[in-house]
């Protein structure tokens, strides 16, 4: 099982809510392309931020003082009731991803889709430390964002 929330924690998102969680919906309808375990139960927080607070996570956690698109973090596993838990947080921030979409003349919400299926992505293990991961990460993306009629991001640049 796979459940998510929604937390807002900027001005940049409350009109977005809604279309985000359709949005969300969406991407997990694809759930074994992006490689979740049905043996895992998972809850997804979807932290909605902007570029002050991303910049103090990414270096609290990383150790990188500059703002990002996305930072996706999971918690150890937990058994509960037999079954394994993930506990997932997921930090977005709008004035990165408003930005990114103007400079690679995409849709917002196309990119979102794009951000959203990568942090999903690690979730499940996948990451882009070399090059052999990153392009089986990017071919997965490719794959589930064709399924969402969006094109391919990486053609953009």
């Amino acid at each position: 099982m796979i459940t998510f929330s929604l937390i807002s924690e900027s001005k940049h998102w409350p009109a977005r809510i809604k279309r985000i969680t359709g949005l969300v919906n969406k991407i997990l309808f694809y759930k074994r392309a992006l490689k979740f375990d049905n043996k895992i139960n998972y809850h997804c927080n979807i932290i909605l931020t902007n570029n002050k607070m991303i910049k103090k996570i990414n270096f609290k956690f990383r150790k990188k003082n500059y703002s990002t698109d996305v930072l996706t973090f999971v918690s150890q596993l937990d058994i509960v009731k037999r079954k394994k838990k993930k506990i997932c947080d997921i930090f977005l921030s709008a004035e990165i991803i408003k930005k990114d979409s103007k400079i690679n003349k995409i849709d917002f919400y196309s990119h979102l889709t794009h951000l959203l299926i990568h942090s999903f992505l690690h979730i499940n293990g996948f990451d882009h430390k070399n090059k052999i991961a990153f392009n089986k990460m990017k071919n997965l993306e490719i794959n589930i964002l064709n399924k969402l009629k969006i094109n391919n991001p990486y053609l953009q640049n």
